[in-house]
């Protein structure tokens, strides 16, 4: 009569880092993904093709991971990645990393401009400065995501009365 086979549109697939593909037929959260796998983040996977300048019409294929956060649903027909936190420390300290050298850059582009303008010795201590602060942020960022945030509960003593 009917067809009682679940398609894979209707279920949630999630890979895990040895191959192993868990398919769920109910839509749950990221943090119930993450209890039972636990030093795993889950990302969604997609995949973007974008259209290629060459004659044979082939695309480029982008793969982009979007790291979800834990109150975040996972949703029926769509593929998540379970993604260690080794690997998830190593791109957010290579992103601040990038994030660092691109304001450096811009920082060493607006002193050769001001150089040209004449006002060197202020505009460049004032530099100097900027620099020195934005380093500061994004060190004290990445140690911010490097430590653990885990909950840690805070119990106030009970004095016991005599009996």
């Amino acid at each position: 009569m009917g067809n009682c086979q679940a398609v894979d549109t209707t279920a949630v697939v999630i890979q895990h880092p040895g191959g192993k593909v868990e398919r769920l037929l109910w839509p749950t959260s990221a943090a119930n993904v993450m209890k039972s796998n636990p030093g795993y983040h889950v990302a969604l996977v997609t995949l973007h093709i974008q259209p290629d300048e060459r004659q044979d019409g082939s695309g480029i294929r982008i793969t982009r991971v979007k790291l979800l956060k834990p109150k975040e649903m996972l949703l029926l027909g769509q593929v998540y990645r379970l993604i260690s936190s080794r690997e998830v420390a190593r791109a957010l300290s290579q992103r601040q990393h990038e994030k660092l050298s691109k304001s450096q850059t811009e920082l060493i582009r607006k002193h050769q401009q001001q150089k040209q303008n004449g006002d060197e010795k202020q505009e460049h201590s004032q530099i100097r400065h900027e620099a020195t602060r934005q380093v500061k942020d994004l060190l004290k960022n990445t140690q911010m995501t490097m430590k653990g945030r885990q909950w840690r509960p805070s119990l106030k003593s009970i004095s016991e009365m005599p009996s």
